[in-house]
C-alpha cells in the first residue's frame, strides 16, 4: 500500500516538471518557438525567414533575405498602385510634375465631362497665323464651338505649354489670344522642338483629367480636317477596345546626327539601318479611352524617344492594341483629296507628305478647304 501511494505522488509532479523544463529551456536558449505558417518556402520567403530561428552562422544571411523580400513586396505594391490607378485620379494632376492644365471652357478642378472625342491641335508660340487659318476653315468659332461641345460631344482646343521664362511676352500673347477666342488648353509643359514626346504625354494626361471621352485625337496645326468625316470614322470603332487609329508606318531609324529626325537611341532598335515598329504617323492620330487612361496612369514610367509618334507607338508595345490603318486620315492635298471628295468619299484629313503637313499651310489650307472640305453643315448632321 505504501508503494502505490509513492507512485501516485510522483506522477502528480510530472506536469510541473515539464513546465519547469520548458521555462528553463526558453531562458537558456533565449528563443521562442514560432509555429510554421507556410510550408511553401519558395513562394513565402518572408514567412519562412520568420518561422525558424537563425543560428550564429546564418543570421546575417537570413536578415538580408528578409530585407530583400520586403523590398520586393514594396516594388510590387508600387507597380500595382501605378497600374491600377483609376482614370479619375489624374483630375488633380495640377499638383503633379507631369501635367496640370488651365482650360477656359473646362477647368481642371471641375468634374470630368462626358465627350465623344477631344481634338488637341498641337501648336507653337510662333504659329499664330496657322491658328487663324484653321479658325477660318475647319474649326468652328465662338458659339458654334460651344455648341459643338454641347450637342455633339466634340471638344477642340489648341494645345500649348509655357515658355521657359515665367510670364514672358510669349505667354502673355497666348493669354491675350485665348481671351479673344477661348479655344486653348494650356499645359504644364515647357515648349521646345525636342520636347514633343513629353508634350504629347502631357496633352493626353491633361485631356483625360478634363474630359471622359471615347477618343482622344492629336493633330498638327498645318493639317486640314473634315470633322464630320473624322467623327463618323471614329464612330465605327466605338466598340473596339484598345484602338490605335491613324496611318500606320514603319520608317527607318536614323542614326546620323545631321539628319532631321535623328534618333539618339538608335542602338535600341538593333543593327544600323533597321526600321521602327509599326506606329501611326504624327500628323494626326486617335486613341481610344482605355489607351488614353493607360498613358495617364503610367505616365511616369513611359519612355520618351526623340520622335513623338515613335514614342506614342512604343507605349503600346506589349499591349493587346488594335492598330487600325485608316488611309482616309492621310490623304494628299488637291488633286488627291479633291478627286475623293467629288466621288463622295471625303477625306478625314489632308496634308503633304513632303512637308509633314500642308506646305505653306497659312495660304494653302484655305484652298484645301474649298476644294476638299465636306461643307460646314455635315458635322451637325453626322451620326456617330
Amino acid at each position: 500500500m505504501k508503494q502505490r501511494s509513492s507512485t501516485k505522488i510522483s506522477l502528480k509532479w510530472i506536469p510541473f516538471l515539464c513546465i519547469s523544463f520548458f521555462i528553463l529551456g526558453t531562458v537558456f536558449s533565449n528563443r521562442l518557438w514560432i509555429p510554421t505558417i507556410f510550408n511553401d518556402c519558395d513562394t513565402k520567403k518572408l514567412y519562412c525567414v520568420l518561422q525558424k530561428p537563425a543560428t550564429d552562422n546564418d543570421e546575417n544571411g537570413e536578415v538580408l533575405k528578409t530585407h530583400e523580400a520586403i523590398e520586393s513586396l514594396d516594388k510590387s505594391f508600387a507597380m500595382l498602385q501605378i497600374k491600377l490607378a483609376p482614370p479619375g485620379s489624374s483630375q488633380k494632376m495640377k499638383n503633379s510634375d507631369a501635367t496640370g492644365a488651365v482650360s477656359t471652357l473646362a477647368g481642371i478642378d471641375s468634374p470630368r465631362k462626358k465627350a465623344f472625342m477631344v481634338i488637341g491641335i498641337n501648336t507653337a508660340f510662333s504659329s499664330r497665323r496657322r491658328r487663324d487659318s484653321i479658325r477660318e476653315t475647319w474649326m468652328p468659332q465662338g458659339e458654334k464651338l460651344v455648341r459643338l461641345e454641347r450637342e455633339k460631344g466634340i471638344i477642340i482646343r489648341f494645345i500649348i505649354g509655357h515658355s521657359a521664362t515665367s510670364d514672358s511676352i510669349l505667354d502673355r500673347a497666348i493669354d491675350s489670344e485665348d481671351a479673344q477666342h477661348k479655344d486653348f488648353l494650356r499645359l504644364e509643359h515647357v515648349e521646345g522642338y525636342h520636347e514633343l514626346s513629353a508634350k504629347t504625354k502631357t496633352y493626353i494626361c491633361t485631356a483625360v483629367a478634363n474630359w471622359d471621352a471615347e477618343f482622344y485625337v492629336k493633330v498638327d496645326d498645318d493639317v486640314h480636317v473634315n470633322l464630320g468625316k473624322l467623327a463618323a470614322l471614329l464612330g465605327r470603332y466605338r466598340s473596339k477596345p484598345m484602338a490605335y487609329i491613324g496611318c500606320m508606318k514603319s520608317g527607318p531609324v536614323l542614326s546620323k546626327k545631321s539628319v532631321k529626325y535623328h534618333e539618339p537611341e538608335y542602338w535600341k532598335f538593333g543593327e544600323e539601318g533597321n526600321k521602327y515598329f509599326r506606329h501611326a504617323t504624327g500628323q494626326i492620330y486617335a486613341i481610344s479611352k482605355d489607351l488614353a487612361n493607360y498613358v495617364a496612369a503610367n505616365q511616369h514610367i513611359l519612355h520618351k524617344y526623340a520622335n513623338e509618334d515613335v514614342s506614342l507607338g512604343s507605349w503600346f508595345i506589349g499591349l493587346e492594341v488594335q492598330h487600325l490603318n485608316i488611309k482616309s486620315m492621310c490623304c494628299g492635298t488637291p488633286p488627291d483629296c479633291e478627286l475623293k471628295a467629288k466621288a463622295g468619299n471625303a477625306c478625314a484629313a489632308s496634308f503633304d507628305w513632303s512637308c509633314s503637313g500642308i506646305c505653306r499651310s497659312v495660304e494653302k489650307i484655305k484652298i484645301v478647304h474649298q476644294r476638299c472640305g465636306e461643307g460646314d453643315a455635315v458635322i451637325w448632321s453626322a451620326l456617330f
